[in-house]
């Protein structure tokens, strides 16, 4: 508990401004006045402060009355909106099995470049090391200012951007936001790469306020909205899904065994390594999907039926999730889920595609640096 001074309710100002015009866009300071309850002395003085930095810009006059209102006597409204191509943001995907991924993006997460490192199964400093190479590489890209880096990164994050630990990279309380911050000299947030994720599909894709959206990549994890707000967990550790043991494989006594874990059924290297053996063998891959997604579907159910979620979102290699997988799970969750409150449980791919890290990147940013979602 702190006192509230008056420089917070100007910030806190500010961001309902920017939010207003990132989501509506070509606004008049009248419009935003009414949309977000402020004076409009505060607007206009807000407004002029926006504008002085670039982050806003007048569009011109507007033209006729808007749709259902009357036209009013006077000067026309002059129009205004986010500056949407001021500054640039970088973002990272460290999720892949194989690559490292990134991309410079404008205000609105429109991807403008590209840039990826194989990840060649470096890890430790090694890891590190290829992170800083793709960021360099993003940076020369780049034709604006940039308003900051963003990184969605697999393991468990906590909130100053600290790899506690990611096994798949070898990454033990690793500071990765504090070396990147360093070696850059701008902002940057590091944050999981599910709750990334989830951020994209949220802001981006319009999804539910309740829902899990599952990444499967290198390993599996999960990022959890309820009530629109972003689950973290206690240690940082919520939606670590990947490491949950599923079924009765070794018997009811059996202790935690990272080799009965969900991932060693469902992440893209042991999918691909089975599915590999099956055509080998002649077989038909169709099976391993299936059971993949029914495990999927057993470490889901608890979940859902302790939250009541609305929907569940896939993201990761369509070839591998849509279809069968996708098919067993829901089967499963609605097998082992009461019918009556979880029959409408929706299960889809992500809208966002492979993208969908980098843009919660931008979100990140976007966030931590001007306040806008």
């Amino acid at each position: 508990m702190v006192k509230v001074l008056p420089e917070h309710a100007r910030s806190h100002n500010r961001s309902l401004v920017l939010q207003t015009l990132y989501r509506s866009g070509e606004r008049s300071r009248a419009d935003i006045a009414r949309e977000t309850g402020l004076t409009r002395v505060t607007i206009s003085d807000l407004v002029a402060e926006l504008l002085a930095e670039g982050l806003v810009i007048e569009l011109g006059q507007r033209e006729s009355a808007r749709p259902g209102k009357p036209a009013r006597p006077g000067k026309p409204a002059v129009l205004l909106d986010i500056n949407r191509t001021a500054y640039q943001i970088v973002g990272l995907d460290l999720s892949e099995h194989a690559t490292f991924r990134g991309a410079v993006m404008d205000l609105d997460g429109t991807i403008l470049e590209r840039a990826d490192v194989p990840l060649e199964s470096a890890t430790g400093d090694d890891a590190i090391a290829k992170v800083v190479q793709l960021v360099d590489r993003l940076l020369t890209l780049t034709t604006a200012p940039i308003l900051g880096i963003g990184v969605g990164s697999p393991g468990v994050v906590d909130l100053t951007g600290t790899v506690l630990t990611a096994p798949n990279l070898g990454w033990v309380d690793e500071a990765l936001q504090q070396r990147l911050q360093a070696h850059t000299g701008h902002p940057v947030v590091v944050a999981n790469d599910a709750n990334v994720a989830v951020l994209a599909e949220h802001g981006y894709g319009d999804a539910a306020g309740d829902m899990m959206l599952v990444t499967v990549g290198h390993g599996v994890g999960a990022g959890l909205l309820v009530a629109g707000a972003l689950v973290y967990g206690s240690r940082f550790a919520a939606g670590e899904i990947g490491q949950v043991m599923v079924g009765t494989d070794l018997g009811l006594e059996a202790t935690y065994n990272r080799d009965q874990v969900l991932e060693h059924w469902l992440s893209v290297p042991q999918l691909q390594q089975r599915i590999r053996e099956a055509e080998a063998a002649g077989s038909d891959a169709a099976p391993i999907l299936r059971e993949a997604g029914q495990r999927l579907g057993i470490a889901l159910a608890p979940v859902v039926g302790a939250l009541n979620l609305s929907e569940i979102v896939l993201s990761g290699p369509a070839e591998l999730l849509d279809g069968a997988l996708a098919e067993a799970t829901i089967q499963t969750l609605r097998s082992r889920t009461m019918a009556e409150f979880h029959g409408d449980l929706t299960l889809r791919m992500t809208t966002q595609g492979q993208d969908i890290v980098l843009r919660g990147a931008a979100v990140l940013v976007l966030s931590g640096q001007l306040g806008v979602s």
